[in-house]
C-alpha cells in the first residue's frame, strides 16, 4: 500500500516537472516565466481590441508584444533549449 502511494507520488511530481525540465527551468521559474507571457499576452490582447475600436491607436503594440514574446519564448532562451513540439507539445 505505501509502496502504491509512493509511486503515485513519484508519477505526479513528473507530471508537474518534465515539461519545465525541457526548457532548464524547475516548477516555480516556469510558472513565473508562463505568468510573464501570458501577463504580455494580456496586455497584447488590449491594445488589439483597442486598436479595432480606434485605428489610430495602438497601432504597433500588438505585433511588437508578439514579436517579444517570440524573442524571449523561442529565440533567446538563456536556461536550456527550446524543446521540440514532440518532446514538450508546446513551447511554453
Amino acid at each position: 500500500m505505501l509502496g502504491a502511494i509512493l509511486a503515485n507520488g513519484a508519477h505526479m511530481l513528473k507530471v508537474f516537472t518534465r515539461h519545465p525540465q525541457t526548457v532548464g527551468e524547475n516548477y516555480l521559474e516556469h510558472l513565473v516565466s508562463a505568468w510573464g507571457f501570458a501577463a504580455t499576452m494580456v496586455v497584447a490582447a488590449a491594445a488589439c481590441a483597442l486598436h479595432g475600436l480606434f485605428p489610430f491607436a495602438f497601432q504597433t503594440s500588438g505585433s511588437r508584444r508578439v514579436r517579444e514574446l517570440h524573442r524571449r519564448m523561442v529565440t533567446h532562451r538563456t536556461k536550456g533549449k527550446a524543446p521540440s513540439r514532440d518532446e514538450a507539445g508546446a513551447y511554453i
